[in-house]
């Protein structure tokens, strides 16, 4: 990780079209340096190379899933320690608190404000960075 500020984010979604909303909102709206996977297995790869401060991670994607993703990456010393956000559909109290049990930092849910996430990813940023 970087700084205190949150600059690098990887963008990991199966759907094309929530992936460019997702990316081109944290890149105008949050000036964010943004890294793209469509797959778990390619943001395996991606986390190491492109560094990110924290991962935007899609729950509900075919093959490696976001779970197992999230697995993968705390099973490897070079991503362990980045944080996570889940982004599902699925809204319902009980799987958004598996989900922070898995480890995620927050889940976000769809469909999100384009408008609004990059400043929601801000706040939880400033959070962890407060809380270590």
């Amino acid at each position: 990780m970087s700084s205190q500020r949150l600059e690098r984010v990887l963008v990991v979604e199966d759907d094309p079209d929530i992936q460019a909303i997702v990316c081109i909102s944290l890149r105008v709206f949050g000036r964010l340096i943004v890294g793209e996977a469509s797959s778990g297995e390619e943001a395996l790869e991606k986390a190491r190379t492109f560094a990110p401060d924290m991962i935007l991670l899609d729950v509900m994607m075919p093959g490696m899933d976001g779970p197992a993703t999230l697995r993968g990456l705390r099973g490897n010393p070079d991503t362990a320690g980045i944080p996570i956000i889940f982004l599902t559909a699925k809204a319902l109290p009980d799987e958004m608190d598996e989900l922070r049990q898995l480890g995620a930092l927050h889940v976000l849910v769809k469909p999100f404000d384009p408008l609004a996430l990059s400043e929601e990813l801000d706040s939880v940023w400033r959070r962890y960075q407060g809380e270590r």
